[in-house]
């Protein structure tokens, strides 16, 4: 039986250690193909290139491994390799990350890791995102490798539902071995932003966005806690950003 071919990307470029750990660990479940952006695209979101040029190179970073960089965003990655790199094979597993800091809460809105995930949903793929909940880049890895290498075979063996990626988020490295894989909710937490004005050396105000993040939410069942426990937390997230409870409030209150 042949290998699953398996799509790799992330938003902090091709040269990001933790893409090379992601590379390291898919290699022992199939066939690794990589486009990833060749600069770092974190907080993209899912924004594509339209109106403007795309690139694409092939790189030989990862030896043997085929593998392209692209001048675009992570969601433009997994359309040029769905309909240009990998357009006449099925892509059995898209996988994403690792990204350097956490993409629990509300983050997965922002996330460029998430939206490559997402994208890849939207193509009817199974899809991952991980997030290491560490931002040094340099950051310990070698206590990831079990979950996400245990997450990655369920999704190869059992599939998702259509149109659903998952959001992986891992504790960073601590003392004592991860709890567990725990599949959550999204938290309800957010940024609480503010915008410091400063002057450039040319007289000319400009803006630096600071803020903390807060979190609301008591719960035990979501992804904050399950990170707060040193839990892995697994959301299963989708596209459809319709509220379905309001349609109703929506038809029978207004005037229309």
């Amino acid at each position: 039986m042949s290998k699953p071919l398996i799509l790799i990307t992330n938003d902090d470029g091709i040269t990001s250690s933790g893409i090379q750990k992601l590379v390291d660990l898919m290699t022992q479940l199939g066939e690794v193909v990589v486009v990833a952006p060749n600069s770092p695209q974190s907080g993209m979101g899912h924004a594509i290139t339209v109106g403007d040029t795309l690139r694409i190179t092939r790189n030989d970073i990862f030896g043997d491994i085929v593998a392209y960089d692209c001048s675009g965003t992570p969601a433009d990655c997994v359309k040029l390799a769905k309909h240009h790199v990998l357009k006449d094979r099925k892509i059995d597993l898209v996988v994403s990350g690792i990204n350097h800091g956490s993409n629990t809460s509300i983050s997965v809105l922002y996330s460029g890791t998430m939206s490559a995930a997402i994208e890849a949903a939207i193509e009817d793929t199974p899809a991952i995102g991980f997030s290491l909940c560490d931002y040094n880049t340099e950051a310990e890895m070698l206590h990831v490798d079990e979950s996400i290498l245990k997450i990655a075979k369920q999704v190869l063996d059992k599939g998702l539902p259509r149109g659903i990626a998952i959001n992986v988020n891992i504790p960073p490295k601590q003392n004592e071995p991860i709890k567990g894989i725990k599949v959550c909710r999204q938290a309800n937490a957010r940024w609480e932003e503010d915008f410091d004005q400063r002057v450039d050396p040319h007289g000319r105000k400009y803006f630096w966005m600071v803020g903390n993040f807060v979190n609301h939410d008591k719960g035990e069942d979501n992804d904050e806690w399950a990170i707060a426990n040193n839990y892995v937390s697994v959301v299963p997230c989708q596209f459809d950003l319709t509220a379905y409870f309001a349609m109703n409030t929506l038809n029978e209150d207004w005037d229309i």
